[in-house]
């Protein structure tokens, strides 16, 4: 799994916030405790004093300090029993001065052996979708809530399958995208919606989002205006005062696990979109990321506007699926229905 830099970073601070607001809270129950029960205090020093003497006749007699080391480790338990009871004298329990941790298993640190802690990737699938939320309507866009009403049963004369028929299939065909995404068995890397506005094209969009970023993937849905903004800021160096964000933006648009890229076709049409248009689909297709493209222009529209090279990635590596029916904000003012 991926992990997108600019998230993995806020999940990070998150997690040293915690662990600097657990340190500090037991830094001031210690401080309590010694002011009010100085045996205490006394009894830690001591225990500091034998592991330290220790310590040091480990080191200078090597294998034969092994009937020291266990001597001391006696003396320390019964140290440590000692404390534990003047706790429970001063009417404390046996552990208050014990350091706590919002997540035990990595002691707040986030990860466990070099590897990711759970508390990590639990938190970072959180912030994920808290992110996606601020742009897509994940609550309101979901399978659950994707309206085949909408779609009308009459046969359409072109293709001999109605609107209804149509959506249904790609609603299906959506869902079992999300749910198995990153699967070895999935045999769909990337998705080409196509038809007018007001089909439904964004909703599945963040239908799919909302599941993919949920099982801990990392999701980015963007524009192809804003995508192509940043490419161009990174390749002329318009956007030198923040070149790092910048430069960040790209690696995101290029890294992610899934790359949602809305309105194809509303770019500026220049040498430099179409170059730098290529590059993001071949090279998330070279590096194994999945990409779900959307547009409003039909397949001739589509071979006009672009480069053979970047059709015929859409054409030949994404499962084009055309939307059908009446726009549905129309449908919704026609029936009263906010």
């Amino acid at each position: 799994m991926s992990y997108d830099g600019k998230i993995l970073a806020r999940v990070r601070e998150i997690i040293a916030g915690r662990k600097s607001a657990n340190e500090a809270e037991h830094a001031q129950r210690r401080a309590e405790i010694y002011a009010r029960i100085p045996a205490v205090a006394e009894t830690e020093a001591e225990i500091t004093r034998l592991m330290t003497a220790v310590a040091s006749d480990a080191l200078r007699k090597g294998a034969d300090a092994g009937a020291a080391v266990q001597a001391a480790r006696s003396r320390c338990e019964l140290l440590l029993e000692k404390r534990a009871q003047l706790l429970r004298d001063g009417g404390y329990a046996a552990d208050y001065i014990d350091e706590r941790y919002d997540c035990p298993s990595c002691r707040d640190t986030g990860y466990m052996l070099g590897k990711p802690c759970n508390c990590l990737k639990t938190l970072y699938k959180a912030e994920t979708v808290r992110e996606l939320s601020s742009m897509l309507n994940l609550n309101g866009q979901c399978f659950e809530k994707f309206d085949l009403s909408y779609y009308e049963r009459a046969a359409e004369h072109e293709s001999g399958a109605s609107p209804y028929q149509t959506m249904r299939t790609i609603l299906e065909l959506c869902q079992d995208y999300a749910d198995s995404f990153g699967a070895a068995a999935s045999t769909v890397s990337n998705l080409l919606f196509r038809g007018e506005t007001g089909l439904g094209k964004t909703f599945l969009s963040a239908s799919i989002a909302k599941v993919v970023s949920e099982k801990g993937f990392s999701v980015v849905y963007d524009t192809t205006v804003s995508v192509m903004e940043a490419f161009e800021l990174q390749k002329f160096g318009r956007g030198s005062d923040n070149a790092d964000e910048v430069a960040s933006r790209v690696r995101r648009y290029m890294d992610c696990d899934l790359l949602i890229l809305d309105d194809l076709g509303t770019e500026m049409t220049t040498n430099f979109t179409h170059s730098a248009l290529y590059a993001l689909l071949n090279g998330r297709l070279l590096n194994g990321g999945k990409t779900i493209v959307t547009t409003n222009l039909t397949e001739d529209e589509l071979r006009r506007r672009y480069s053979p090279q970047v059709v015929s990635r859409l054409e030949g590596e994404y499962l084009n699926l055309r939307f059908a029916g009446r726009d549905i904000r129309t449908l919704k003012r026609e029936r009263g229905v906010k």
